[in-house]
């Protein structure tokens, strides 16, 4: 895919005015460097290094620079695709937590399915091992008296259909969620 026909997820003038240079420019600055024939990291390398980019500009720049070229799809990451859906809710984070952390609650807006809760931190986030394959972050966060957002991040998936079908499932399910801790 040329430079010409991408459309970054981010402006020229929301990069240019933060690095500098616009997409086009960046894109030409790294083909000359000979990023095309690196990978992940060895282009934020080349950023940071001769270009003198921080930390988070590099990896937009490098992710925005591998979907221009080719080389990441969106939604792909090095160990496959992410998908993530947050909704806030009138309810404290404690509640959503425990309706997380909780089998028999859980079962009530989630369903049966194989999960393993491999960390959590009351009443901040989980880290979960969903049917034995794929990875599951759930932040929540306190938003204002009584109201919390829950974001959900659901990783290693195979490829574009899992995540438009991963988010199609944790949508349905955040909305019986927010059923449940309401109602």
């Amino acid at each position: 895919m040329a430079a010409a026909r991408y459309t970054p997820s981010i402006s020229d003038e929301a990069v240019a005015a933060k690095t500098g240079c616009t997409w086009v420019r960046w894109f030409k600055a790294l083909d000359f460097a000979g990023a095309r024939g690196l990978d992940h990291k060895g282009i934020v390398a080349i950023l940071s290094t001769k270009f003198r980019v921080g930390p988070w500009w590099r990896q937009m720049i490098t992710v925005e620079y591998e979907r221009s070229r080719g080389k990441r799809q969106v939604h792909q990451q090095p160990g496959g695709f992410t998908v993530n859906i947050s909704r806030t809710m009138a309810a404290p984070a404690g509640r959503l937590f425990d309706a997380w952390k909780h089998p028999a609650t859980r079962r009530r807006w989630l369903g049966g399915g194989s999960l393993t809760i491999r960390a959590a931190t009351r009443p901040k986030s989980l880290r979960i091992t969903w049917r034995g394959a794929t990875n599951v972050d759930v932040g929540i966060a306190a938003r204002g008296r009584g109201k919390s957002q829950v974001a959900v991040e659901h990783s290693k998936l195979a490829d574009r259909a899992a995540v438009e079908r991963a988010r199609a499932f944790w949508k349905k399910r955040l909305s019986n969620l927010e059923a449940m801790v309401t109602g």
